[in-house]
C-alpha cells in the first residue's frame, strides 16, 4: 500500500506542474504591447485587426515591429472607449477592423490556479502534521516491546541442525514435548519450567539451541536481546517488559528467548553510586512478571548467558529459572558431529579425516568449527580446486587458532634467530616435558604481535589439570626464555607473554587451587566490594604478610619450573641448535619432521649453523 501511494503522490504532483504550466505559459508565444504604444500604431495606420476580449485586446499589425512580431496583446483597462477610439481611426483608415470575442472561461477556470495554490499549502501542512504525529507515536512506542515473533519461514533450524550437545538437547527436548502434549504431564501433577537459562562459553551453540527449540516447538516464538530492554529514559525497559509480557499472554502458550541476559539481569546494589535505576527497575519488572503474582498461562523463559555469576540471585531461584543447562566446550565426539553439521554442503577431499580434526581441535567451540571450515573452503577455492583438501583444512586451524601469518613482514637476521632459539625452546621443553599435549608445527613466521609460534595439539581433552600438569605448563612457557639465555646469551621482550601466563599459573596454584607447600589447602579468594561494583574493586580477604607469602611463592614455583626447563635445554644442545637451523632454514617445521630431529634424524650439521 505504501507503494502504491508513493505512484499516487507522482501522479498528482505531475498532472498539478502540468496544469500550471498551461495557466501561466500558454500565452508566453504573443508578447506584449503597451497602450500608448497601440494608440501610436492606430495613428500610423499600421494595425489591420483588433479582437476585443474580456480585458485585453488581440492586435494584428501591417508591419511587424520588436523583432518581427505582428501579433501581440494589449492590456486595457476601461473598454467603453475603446470601440470609439477604434470606430474613429476607420474613418482614416478603412483597412482597419475589429471584432468583439469575449473569453467564453468558466469562472471556476479562472480560479484554477488559486484552487491549485491553496491545494498545495494544504498537502504541505497534512504532510508536516503527519511527520510531527509520526514523531509523537515514535516517542509514545518507546515503552513497547522490540521483541521479534518469528514466522514460520524463520523456523528452519531444528534439532538435526545441533550436534554436539545431546544432554543440552535432551533439556530442552522436555520442554518442547510439553508444549506438544501437555496433558501427558498435567495428568501426574508435573508443571512446566517457568525458565531454562542456557549457560555456556561464547560460541558453543546458546543461541543455536534456543533457535531449534523455536524451530520445534510450532508455538509463537519471541525473541528480544537483553540490551533491548534498556534505555536512558527511566520507566522505558519496565514498560517494554510488560508490553512484552501482554504479547505473549495473549499467544500463551508460547516462548519468550531473551539473548544476553546478562544486560539487564545484572546484581542489584553493583555500581558506582549504588546501581542503575533504570536498569534495576526493569529488571524487577520482569522478576514481577516471572513469577510475582501472575498466574502460570503458559509463558515459558529461554534465557542465554555466558555470565552467569553476575546475575541476581532472584532472578536465579527456582519459580524463575527452573532449570539450568550448561553448554560447555564440546569433546572430540561432539567436535566430530559439529563438523558433520557444517561441511554438509562441502565437497571434500577423500584425505580429509573428520575424526582427526575433531582430535587436533581441543576447545574449539562450534562456531570455531564453523569457521574453520568456511575458511579451509574459502582456500580451496582461492587456490583453484575443485575439493577441499586435508592441507587446507590444517592451515585453517592455524589461521582461527593463531591468526594469519605475516610473510611480507621484514625481519633483520638477528631477530629471526632469537625467534628460531624461542621457538625451538618451547617445542623441545614441551615434547621432553608435558604429558598433555605435544608439538604439531613450530613456525617462526610472524602472526599477530608474535614473532612466531609453537602449535600444540592435546593428547586428549582436559578438564581438571594436576599441580604436574601445572608445573609442565609453566615450564613449557618458560622454555622459550630459558633457550634465549642458553644460545645467546641474553633474554628479550619476546617472552612477556610467557611469563604473564606462567605468572598467572602459579599464582592461581596459590590462591585458587591450594597447590603450595607452605600455603597447602588454603583459598585466598579476593572478595568483591558491592557499594563500588564487582567491576571496579577487588578486596583482599587476607592479610599484607599472607600477601608477601603468596607472592614468594609465587616466585619460587616460577624459579624452580625455571631451573628445571634451563638444564632441560642444556641437555638438550644439539637438538636445540638442529631445529634453530631448520627453522631458519625452511621458516616452519611440521610434526613429522620435529620428530625427526628430535631422535637427532636431522641431517642438518651443528657446525654449518650460522654465527
Amino acid at each position: 500500500m505504501k507503494k502504491y501511494r508513493n505512484i499516487s503522490f507522482y501522479v498528482i504532483l505531475f498532472i498539478i506542474a502540468v496544469i500550471l504550466i498551461s495557466l501561466f505559459t500558454g500565452r508566453d508565444s504573443v508578447k506584449e504591447l503597451g497602450y500608448s504604444e497601440f494608440l501610436n500604431q492606430l495613428e500610423k495606420q499600421n494595425v489591420s485587426e483588433v479582437i476585443i476580449r474580456t480585458t485585453t485586446l488581440t492586435v494584428t499589425l501591417k508591419e511587424p515591429i520588436k523583432d518581427g512580431n505582428k501579433v501581440f496583446h494589449v492590456n486595457v483597462e476601461n473598454l467603453d472607449k475603446i470601440e470609439d477610439i477604434l470606430n474613429e481611426a476607420r474613418l482614416s483608415d478603412p483597412d482597419l477592423s475589429y471584432t468583439w470575442k469575449p473569453e467564453t472561461t468558466s469562472w471556476w477556470l479562472s480560479l484554477l490556479p488559486s484552487f491549485i495554490i491553496l491545494a498545495i499549502v494544504i498537502i504541505v501542512f497534512f504532510v508536516f502534521m503527519n511527520k510531527q504525529a509520526g514523531a509523537n507515536n515514535s516517542a509514545m512506542s518507546f515503552g513497547k516491546s522490540r521483541a521479534r515473533e518469528y514466522s514460520e519461514k524463520d523456523r528452519k533450524v531444528t534439532f538435526l541442525d545441533v550436534a554436539g550437545a545431546d544432554e543440552e538437547k535432551a533439556e530442552l527436548e522436555e520442554v518442547v514435548d510439553f508444549l506438544k502434549q501437555p496433558e501427558k504431564y498435567k495428568k501426574l501433577g508435573a508443571r512446566i519450567p517457568k525458565g531454562i537459562l542456557i549457560v555456556g562459553p561464547p560460541g558453543t551453540g546458546k543461541t543455536l539451541l534456543a533457535r531449534a527449540v523455536a524451530g520445534e516447538a510450532g508455538v509463537p516464538f519471541f525473541t528480544i536481546s537483553g540490551s533491548d530492554f534498556v534505555e536512558m529514559f527511566v520507566g522505558v525497559g519496565a514498560s517494554r517488559v510488560r508490553d512484552l509480557f501482554n504479547q505473549a499472554k495473549a499467544k500463551a502458550p508460547c516462548i519468550i528467548f531473551i539473548d544476553e541476559i546478562d544486560a539487564v539481569g545484572r546484581h542489584r546494589g553493583a555500581g558506582l553510586g549504588g546501581g542503575n535505576d533504570e536498569r534495576e527497575q526493569t529488571l524487577n519488572q520482569l522478576l514481577v512478571e516471572m513469577d510475582g503474582f501472575t498466574v502460570d498461562q503458559g509463558i515459558i523463559i529461554l534465557a542465554a548467558t555466558n555470565r552467569p555469576d553476575i546475575l541476581d540471585p532472584a532472578l536465579l531461584r527456582p519459580g524463575r529459572f527452573d532449570r539450568r543447562v550448561y553448554v560447555n566446550y564440546p569433546d572430540s565426539k561432539g567436535r566430530y558431529e559439529i563438523m558433520l553439521v557444517h561441511t554438509r554442503n562441502k565437497k571434500l577431499a577423500s584425505d580429509v579425516d573428520l575424526h582427526e580434526i575433531a582430535k587436533i581441535t581441543p576447545m574449539f567451540t562450534g562456531a570455531d568449527i564453523e569457521n574453520l571450515m568456511n575458511e579451509a573452503a574459502i582456500l580451496a577455492a582461492k587456490r583453484n580446486k575443485d575439493e577441499i583438501t586435508m592441507e587446507e583444512v590444517r592451515e585453517s586451524i592455524y589461521k582461527v587458532a593463531m591468526g594469519p601469518e605475516k610473510k611480507s613482514r621484514i625481519i633483520s637476521d638477528e631477530e629471526r634467530k632469537l625467534t628460531a632459539y624461542h621457538e625451538s625452546g618451547h617445542a623441545i621443553a614441551m615434547r621432553t616435558i608435558s604429558s598433555t599435549a605435544k608439538v604439531q608445527r613450530v613456525s617462526i613466521i610472524p602472526v599477530g604481535q608474535a614473532g612466531g609460534y609453537t602449535m600444540p595439539i592435546a593428547n586428549e581433552d582436559k578438564y581438571f589439570y594436576t599441580k604436574q600438569q601445572l608445573q609442565e605448563e609453566i615450564m613449557t612457557l618458560l622454555g622459550g626464555r630459558a633457550a634465549e639465555a642458553i644460545a645467546l646469551g641474553e633474554v628479550s621482550t619476546g617472552a612477556s607473554n610467557d611469563l604473564q601466563r606462567a605468572n598467572k599459573i602459579a599464582r592461581n596454584m596459590i590462591v585458587k587451587y591450594g597447590m603450595s607447600e607452605s600455603l597447602a589447602n588454603i583459598v585466598f579468594q579476593e572478595e568483591d566490594e558491592v557499594f563500588i561494583g564487582k567491576d571496579y574493586s577487588k578486596v583482599k580477604s587476607y592479610s599484607e604478610g599472607i600477601a608477601t607469602k603468596i607472592d614468594q611463592e609465587t616466585k619460587r614455583i616460577i624459579d624452580e619450573c625455571y631451573d628445571k626447563v634451563k638444564a632441560i635445554l642444556t641437555d638438550k644442545r644439539n637438538i636445540l641448535d638442529t631445529l634453530a637451523h631448520s627453522l631458519l632454514e625452511n621458516e616452519r617445521v611440521e610434526a613429522d619432521e620435529f620428530e625427526k630431529i628430535y631422535n637427532g634424524e636431522n641431517p642438518f650439521e651443528v657446525a654449518t649453523l650460522p654465527a
